[in-house]
């Protein structure tokens, strides 16, 4: 069989220093190679989303809105993309429709051309709204799945959900392998039956964190993969993506080898291997490989999460400990994939249920708004005795969690008032209060730096072309 040249999409500006560099690439360090970058071939480039906004406001002293219309100036052959939290936007909770419609529509303007929207739990009424607004705004809407281990995620399961996102309107599916526990065999598979029983096309991201990402996009890839997700080798592996030239290399004899420029792909990565040293104080490649995550299911930054939360309780010896008990507690709780927000909630409990010394003594707040259903409904039945030691007799919502949220951008447009100078303002505000004041306050005192130079080219003119995927 002729198989189409597998596409490449590169996720260096966003997942792969988000996994190595805590997000901490300043945008002065994206704009020289940018121009390089958009002649490689790329199907696309990750530039925004996931913890790029909040960081942008928290750490780096950029308004990510400027840093996207920056990208877009550079960017003009290849298209832009986001990853979106569904109703979580880019925090860590859900918002009001009004506050996700707005986000969408101007994060389009923008110049986002392909949004790719997940949601923690795989509850697709989280999807809704972004996928409704997206689709309106003429973005490329991908809807993805995301992926997990346990009883009740089969394949059956994910195409189940990828019929449901097809009749939803999605232009593409997304296997999202968060943690990269996707084995090379269960990739081939699952890639054959979304493609037999869907019929959209399919991407695959996943991290090297176990060690088995490359091999799953080549068994991938020969089972008719569309698009993966890679980056430049001086940013891979670790808990980022497989390297985009070894990749390109290992595909090299088939009918499905990327056509991408390897020239500028070496320029690429000698660029960011230095870029990479200017960061070293937040660089957590430490091992390639972590097998831990294949036996808990923990993806990366978990594990440095535990360590700073029992270190500050003097209890780092009970690692091990917290590292049984996030299965457990997963278990529990009706066996959410680990990503954010839920890696977050299953993690804390974990820790909580290990120093409390009896399991759920203590229980979190976002714990109880988990099992009351504020986030969603659970892939799996909530285990009763777990459920009545953490809300008693009350019964979880039924309904689509946003439906009990109010409008939200008009109390939030009262309180920005004082330092808005942009409808952006509204939304950096509604998401992240105060992060975004503090950083709004100190725009206008002039103390944010906003004059950015482009690549040594100068800013150009151009139009993305669309692409089918």
């Amino acid at each position: 069989m002729v198989r189409n040249q597998v596409k490449i999409t590169d996720t260096t500006l966003r997942d792969a220093h988000q996994s190595l560099l805590a997000t901490r690439m300043k945008l002065e360090d994206m704009l020289p190679i940018a121009e390089k970058m958009d002649r490689v071939g790329f199907h696309s480039v990750e530039v925004w989303g996931g913890a790029t906004f909040d960081t942008c406001m928290r750490f780096l002293n950029e308004d990510p809105w400027e840093r996207l219309d920056k990208l877009k100036e550079v960017f003009v052959k290849t298209p832009l993309q986001m990853l979106l939290r569904g109703q979580n936007i880019l925090g860590y909770k859900h918002y009001a429709d009004d506050v996700v419609e707005a986000f969408v529509r101007k994060a389009i303007e923008h110049g986002i051309d392909i949004i790719r929207i997940f949601d923690a739990f795989n509850d697709l009424r989280n999807l809704e709204k972004s996928m409704e607004i997206a689709k309106k705004c003429g973005a490329h809407v991908q809807g993805a799945i995301s992926y997990t281990i346990s009883p009740v995620h089969n394949i059956e399961y994910y195409v189940e959900r990828g019929q449901k996102l097809k009749a939803m309107g999605a232009d593409s599916i997304c296997i999202k392998d968060m943690a990269g526990l996707l084995a090379p065999m269960a990739a081939q598979d699952l890639v054959q039956a979304l493609k037999k029983e869907v019929g959209l096309p399919v991407q695959l991201h996943s991290h090297y964190t176990s060690g088995m990402a490359a091999m799953a996009y080549f068994k991938a890839a020969e089972a008719g993969v569309d698009v993966i997700d890679t980056c430049i080798s001086s940013l891979a592996m670790g808990t980022s993506q497989p390297a985009t030239e070894a990749m390109v290399a290992a595909m090299e004899g088939t009918d499905f080898r990327p056509e991408l420029d390897l020239g500028l792909l070496a320029e690429i990565a000698e660029y960011f291997a230095q870029v990479r040293k200017k960061y070293s104080a937040y660089d957590v490649s430490g091992n390639i490989v972590d097998t831990n995550v294949l036996q808990y299911q923990i993806p990366g930054g978990m594990i440095s999460n535990f360590m700073s939360q029992l270190a500050q309780q003097n209890a780092l010896d009970k690692l091990p400990t917290v590292l049984s008990e996030v299965p457990r507690v997963r278990k529990d709780l009706g066996y959410p994939p680990l990503v954010t927000p839920t890696s977050q909630i299953v993690g804390t409990q974990a820790v909580l249920n290990v120093l409390g010394g009896e399991r759920y003594k203590m229980i979190s707040s976002e714990t109880k708004n988990y099992v009351r259903g504020l986030y969603g409904q659970p892939p799996a039945p909530i285990d009763p005795e777990i459920k009545k030691l953490i809300i008693g007799y009350e019964e979880p919502i039924s309904v689509r969690p946003a439906d009990l949220l109010e409008p939200q951008l008009p109390q939030a447009k009262k309180e920005v008032a004082p330092y808005m100078e942009k409808e952006e303002d509204v939304l950096s505000y509604v998401l992240f209060p105060a992060v975004a004041q503090k950083f709004l306050e100190e725009r206008m005192a002039g103390k944010v730096k906003v004059d950015f130079q482009i690549a040594q080219e100068g800013p150009r003119s151009g139009t993305v072309p669309y692409h089918p995927i």
